[in-house]
Order: structure tokens, then C-alpha cells, then sequence
């Protein structure tokens, strides 16, 4: 029968046993300087059988028998160093029973265990040794210089000596840090600082450049792109832990990726506080609305990572929430995973499946979101977002839910939209029904996500794509951007935190200027701004507007002990029978089809929210007054 591998690894026990018996020997050469340990050979070999039968049976049971020669590593040597050390203390006991080291010095036992030691150390790492000098000998490659001299450069640089498959031959490494200039790392010399990277590139004839460095700035990013693309460089990034478990499947990652424009937008790694997400997600039952979209799916993906006692997606639109259902069941076989098809304006379906899961959180993700077509659309706006909110906050509240978290927007903040005016109307509404309730209402406003459905990046890549034009709706519109898993996870985090009615900022950091992001994705493609792919400028559509705004004027804002989140001051409402009464007369417009008389009500209810068109006037004056000066 064929002896699986597992039980290959033990056939190195025979020779631990040798070593056993030889560094015995030697501890009691070196002690005695002679061979008088033959002079009663007797007890020489029963103390020696001893020993070693005490040595063998706790490195049979310590497990180190499993570990890969291969890929022998410091954590092998520290169990290597732990276990020779326990089985000295187990055989000098032994022997200490057997004649209390009759005619035997005490120095012998510590002797044994460090020439010990030094074999198994020696056994344990030639084999890694003698397999890494048989793979990286010379080989023929692009010669490959890395970007940055720290851990990750080093792992980077041991998978390419290993593969040569990938056929990149490693030349150098250039790394900002003046006193590692003149080092070496594994033997490849660190040649000087990041801006020597021309010179390099002609005087080693390099073919590659890989950044291998955590935490490059955007600057030093668009730099190097920049210089590669100039020499015909290929340019390759090393993902950072975050990029590869926060993909949605494996097939999207690997060892080496190019360049993408989330490299370039200076977007920190997010730290979260796990204990207290996982104290309100772990063995509870969530709810999240909207599943199927792109906030709501990567929700749902990292409570996952939590093991909710059930998690129940929820979203009307059947084939994303198939597609995120099929994901998590094959990610997470374990998840006790329930989808429900179904729409937030039905108050009767979202009673059934409340009564039937008794949700202790819920995450509400399900809102329409498109700014122009919600301005086209303003009375299913109003249904969506705000009846379909107050529905299921309602809901949440007479069911007992513990804490209910709704994914806001930026463009709540002095509303020039029919969509950020029906968000922030249900931001109030959440206010109003916070207070005397065992529910825990809270809010999550941020800008626009990276890569999710309709947003502005997949229309660039598709127009490049097509070669252009690429079209941009004025030069001066200004957008803030996080990427979809920051955002989630700081939703997450957010959840932990805070009292009823509270709205909560995440830091979006610096605003991206929509003109300049587009010019740098032609360029990430290879391609020259307004040469190869045009740009072309189309005027602000209907419900948009130059900047977003994350903070109301009559907001305060104060810390929190996370460094991306910040809580605006609740302002609410002044006469809750009011606000509710003009609710009910907006839903019954919205139900009649009046998009005139919605869009004065909005004004009644919202009285910072201006008309787009009032808005654009507005933009024009105050641009004719810049230009004169004024």
C-alpha cells in the first residue's frame, strides 16, 4: 500500500534518533575530554536509552513531525527550540529517577540539549536551503527591479527566485529610505532612492518594475507610472493583504496586478475595532435591504466573516441577489443564509419576514440612487427611499430590532436632487421615531464608491475602451470617493457605535477632481489625454452639482474613537405631527404622479433644498462674478 504523505514526513524520525545518540556522545566527550564513559559501558547505554526514549516521545507527540521541510520557517525553529527543550527537562528527570547521576557530571545534559538543537536546527533548514539554491540558480528574464525594501519586498522577492515560471529575473531595489542605500536583502543590493528610477531603468536595461511597498503615496504611485510608461516600462503592483481578502472570488487577484486608480486616490488601509462589530454581529440574526447591490452586497459579505446566526438578504431586483447568494453560499458553506425577493414599499411582505426571522439588526442598503433619473422620476423616489424607509424603520421599531443602521449619501447635504432630498428627508424621519425607542436608529453618510453599479469609473473604462470619447459633464466637478469595501467596513464599525438618531461621517479624504481622474485612467490604459482618447464636456445633468457637501451648515461634528468617523450633532425636527403630515401629503403626490407639487413640498419639508435649475443659475452667476473679478 502507497504511504501517503503525511506519513513520508515521520520517516525523519529514525535519524532525530541517530542525532539523539550522537549528541550524547558528544556532551559526554566534550565534558570528559576522553572516553572514559566506556569504562561501565553498562550504564552508559541504559542512561543513553533513557534519554532518547524520553526525547522520542514527546517530539512524536509535539507535532513537529508536521511541518514541511520545504518551508521550514522561523516558527519551525522556535517549536524546534521548544520542544528540544522540554525533552531535555523530561530525560534529566528520567534519568534523575533511574540513579540520580551516579558517577555522571550535571554539565552532560546541557551539553546534549545545545549540540541537540544544533542538529535538528541544521536538519531542519538544509533541505529548504539546498531546494532554494537548486531553484534560484541563474536564469534567463525580464530584469526586474522592485520598489521598496520592507517585508512585503521580501516575500515578493523569495516567490520570484522560486518561480521562475514568471520568468522575472530580480536586478535591484530602490527604496526612499536613505540609511538602507548600499544594503542588500537576500543578496539583491538596494541601489538608492525612488527618484534614481530612470537612471536604473537605462543603466540595468530593466524590463519591469513591480511596487512592492505598503502605503507608496498616490504622488510617488502616479510617478513611477508615469516614468515606466515613458520608457515603455511594464509596471506591476504587489496587492496588499486588504486587496486580497476583500475581493469578491479568488479569479480577481494574483500574485502581480497593474496599476488601478484606487493606487492612485491616497485611500488609507481601514483599521477596524473587531471586538465590538462582532459583539453585535456574531450569533445574531441581520437583516440587510438592498442585498443585492453593490454596499449591500459587500455588506453582507464581511457580516459573513462574523458568523451571524442567520443572515437574511433582502432586495427586489432577483438576479444580483442570486448572484450574491450563490457567492456566500460557496464562500461560507457553514452560513445559515436565507434570500427573500421582495420590495421595501410592501408593508405586508416585510411584516411576514420580520415576524418569520425576528432580525436583531438591520442594515437598510435598498434606495435608488441614479441622481438623473431620479430627477425624471421624483414620485418613485419618494416611495423608495422614504416610504420604503419608513416602512421598514417602522417595522423595526414595533418588532423590538436592537439597532437598525441606514446607508445615507453625501448629496443629503443641502439637497440640489430629488435623490439627495428624499435621503435626507429619511435621515429626519429616523430622527423623529429615535426618540423613546429601544431600537438604536443611526445613519452612515459618505460620497461615491469606487467601481459600484452605474458609477463614473466602469463608464471611463468602457469609453476607453471603445476609444473614446470619454465624457465628463464639466471641468470643475469635484467628487469625494472611497472604495466599496472601506466603505462597508466603516459601516460596520459605525454600527458599534453611538446613540439613537445619530448621523455618522466617514472620512472620505480629499475631493477627487472628476476631470483629472478621467485623464488618468487614459493614462493607466497606455494612452495620452485628448491624443489618443478625447474628452468631451457635456454640462451638468439633471440633479448635479459641482462639489458635494458631507457636513449641513447647522451641523456640529464630533470625534469618535475611530479615526475615519465622525458624528454630526442631530438637529431633527421641531413638530414631529407636522413633519408627518406633510409625509403623508408627499406620498400621496408621489402616488398621484405630481412631480411639480413634490418638488415644492420637498422645499416645505427641506427648506436648504434647492431646485437643480435654480442651482444652475445660481453656479453661472457665481462664475461670471469669479471671472470679473469680484
Amino acid at each position: 500500500m502507497r504511504m501517503n504523505f503525511w506519513n513520508k514526513r515521520y520517516l525523519v524520525f529514525p535519524i532525530d534518533i541517530i542525532l539523539m545518540m550522537t549528541s550524547y556522545f558528544l556532551a559526554h566527550l566534550i565534558r570528559y575530554e576522553d572516553i572514559r564513559l566506556f569504562y561501565i559501558p553498562e550504564q552508559f547505554f541504559v542512561t543513553m536509552s533513557i534519554v532518547v526514549i524520553s526525547r522520542s516521545i514527546v517530539f512524536l507527540f509535539s507535532g513537529i513531525y508536521k511541518s514541511l521541510w520545504a518551508y521550514a520557517s522561523l516558527h519551525d525553529l522556535v517549536e524546534i527550540i521548544k520542544f528540544t527543550l522540554i525533552s531535555s527537562l523530561v530525560s534529566t528527570v528520567a534519568v534523575l529517577f533511574y540513579n540520580r547521576f551516579e558517577s555522571q557530571s550535571r554539565m552532560v545534559p546541557v551539553l546534549d540539549g545545545l549540540i541537540l538543537l544544533g542538529f535538528l536546527c541544521i536538519r531542519s533548514l538544509s533541505w529548504r536551503l539546498l531546494r532554494e539554491n537548486l531553484k534560484t540558480g541563474s536564469f534567463h528574464g525580464k530584469n526586474t527591479l522592485l520598489i521598496g525594501a520592507d517585508k512585503l519586498a521580501v516575500s515578493l522577492l523569495t516567490d520570484l527566485r522560486q518561480h521562475k515560471e514568471l520568468g522575472l529575473r530580480p536586478i535591484g531595489i530602490l527604496d526612499d529610505e536613505v540609511a538602507k542605500h548600499g544594503g542588500e536583502i537576500q543578496r539583491l543590493p538596494i541601489l538608492g532612492g525612488i527618484e534614481s528610477l530612470p537612471d536604473w531603468i537605462i543603466l540595468k536595461k530593466i524590463e519591469c518594475v513591480i511596487i512592492a511597498k505598503a502605503g507608496l503615496s498616490p504622488k510617488n504611485i502616479s510617478s513611477i507610472r508615469s516614468i515606466c510608461s515613458e520608457y515603455k516600462i511594464d509596471l506591476r503592483i504587489l496587492p496588499s493583504v486588504t486587496d486580497i481578502f476583500t475581493e469578491s472570488s479568488p479569479e480577481k487577484h494574483s500574485l502581480l496586478r497593474e496599476i488601478r486608480v484606487e493606487d492612485l486616490l491616497g485611500r488609507d488601509t481601514v483599521t477596524l475595532d473587531i471586538d465590538p462589530i462582532r459583539e453585535y454581529l456574531a450569533g445574531h440574526v441581520i437583516l440587510v435591504s438592498g442585498a443585492g447591490g453593490s454596499i449591500g452586497s459587500e455588506i453582507s459579505r464581511q457580516v459573513s466573516q462574523f458568523k451571524p446566526s442567520l443572515l437574511v438578504l433582502f432586495d427586489t431586483a432577483e438576479t444580483p441577489l442570486y448572484e450574491i447568494d450563490y457567492e456566500l453560499r460557496k464562500k461560507y458553506p457553514n452560513l445559515n443564509l436565507q434570500s427573500i425577493v421582495g420590495d421595501v414599499k410592501n408593508l405586508s411582505r416585510l411584516s411576514y419576514i420580520f415576524q418569520t426571522f425576528k432580525p436583531g439588526v438591520v442594515f437598510h442598503c435598498a434606495a435608488y440612487k441614479h441622481v438623473p433619473l431620479m430627477e425624471l422620476n421624483p414620485s418613485e423616489a419618494v416611495l423608495n427611499n422614504i416610504l420604503g424607509t419608513k416602512n421598514i424603520a417602522d417595522i423595526s421599531k414595533i418588532s423590538g430590532v436592537e439597532k437598525f443602521v441606514l446607508i445615507s449619501t453625501d448629496k443629503a447635504v443641502n439637497p440640489v436632487n430629488i435623490m439627495g432630498a428624499s435621503k435626507r428627508i429619511a435621515e429626519l424621519y429616523l430622527q423623529s421615531i429615535s426618540l423613546n425607542s429601544k431600537t438604536r436608529f443611526l445613519m452612515v453618510r459618505f460620497g461615491n464608491v469606487l467601481g459600484s453599479n452605474g458609477s463614473v469609473i466602469p463608464r471611463f473604462q468602457s469609453q476607453i475602451q471603445k476609444g473614446g470619447p470619454i465624457t465628463v459633464t464639466h471641468p470643475d466637478v469635484v467628487r469625494y470617493f472611497m472604495t466599496i469595501p472601506e466603505a462597508s467596513q466603516l459601516v460596520l464599525q459605525a454600527g458599534s457605535m453611538g446613540e439613537e438618531g445619530e448621523i455618522f461621517i466617514l472620512d472620505m479624504g480629499e475631493p477627487i477632481k472628476i476631470l483629472e481622474l478621467a485623464e488618468e485612467m487614459i493614462r493607466l490604459s497606455g494612452l495620452k489625454p485628448y491624443q489618443d482618447i478625447d474628452i468631451q464636456f457635456t454640462g451638468l445633468r439633471p440633479g448635479e452639482k459641482l462639489y458635494e457637501e458631507l457636513l449641513l451648515d447647522l451641523e456640529g461634528l464630533k470625534a469618535t474613537h475611530h479615526p475615519k468617523i465622525r458624528i454630526a450633532a442631530v438637529t431633527g425636527i421641531q413638530n414631529h405631527l407636522v413633519f408627518l403630515n406633510k409625509l403623508n401629503q408627499l406620498f400621496s403626490l408621489a402616488n398621484a404622479n405630481k412631480n411639480e407639487e413634490i418638488y415644492q413640498l420637498f422645499k416645505e419639508i427641506i427648506p436648504e433644498y434647492i431646485v437643480h435649475k435654480d442651482y444652475i443659475e445660481d453656479t453661472k452667476s457665481s462664475r461670471v462674478g469669479n471671472k470679473d473679478g469680484r
